[in-house]
């Protein structure tokens, strides 16, 4: 079997699969429909915790469904919340943390992830992470919106110290105009 180059997800999955063990605390910043949240529980195990977030009850409802019917509801804090709250709920240090910005796929498009919070969460999320931990975002920049949350995130995540962090970005050159990127950081020390 080769390796083949996939989407900025596919990377992001893999990277976390990578990372989290069993009985780890990790967090989904924008629980959507579950797939991320259901991916943590499961690799967190039933020794471990996930907290998602979500600022659409329609997210909540789905995320909740999905875990129920895959027996994993126990390991899961589901918050009706915007990430930028994440330093409320979430008090432990975390293996990893996942941003999947833009909209709730099926969702109204008018509501989607905005740079202003998207910052504070991704600044939590730095401070949250253990030693070896990583944050993973995927990247819109296919709107208007998600177009300026790509542009500062670059910015942001270039002014990381390279002795706290390696920080990659990940995106397809040939892709063409707004197709997904992926940014990865993981936190030395």
């Amino acid at each position: 079997m080769s390796y083949e180059l996939k989407s900025a997800r596919y990377l992001a999955r893999e990277v976390i699969l990578q990372t989290v063990l069993p009985g780890d605390a990790a967090v989904d910043a924008t629980m959507g429909n579950g797939h991320d949240t259901l991916m943590l529980c499961e690799a967190v195990g039933p020794a471990g915790r996930v907290y998602a977030f979500d600022v659409q009850a329609q997210a909540v409802a789905e995320t909740a469904k999905r875990l129920a019917a895959q027996g994993v509801t126990d390991q899961a804090r589901l918050i009706h919340a915007g990430h930028e709250h994440m330093a409320e709920y979430v008090k432990e240090p975390v293996r990893a943390v996942m941003f999947n910005l833009g909209w709730l796929p099926g969702g109204d498009h008018g509501v989607t992830t905005r740079w202003e919070t998207t910052r504070q969460a991704v600044e939590c999320a730095l401070d949250l992470l253990a030693p070896m931990g990583v944050l993973v975002i995927c990247a819109y920049p296919g709107h208007a919106e998600g177009e300026r949350e790509e542009r500062e995130l670059t910015a942001f995540l270039s002014g990381l110290s390279n002795r706290q962090f390696n920080v990659l970005h990940q995106r397809f050159l040939n892709a063409g105009e707004g197709a997904p990127e992926c940014f990865v950081i993981q936190k030395q020390n």
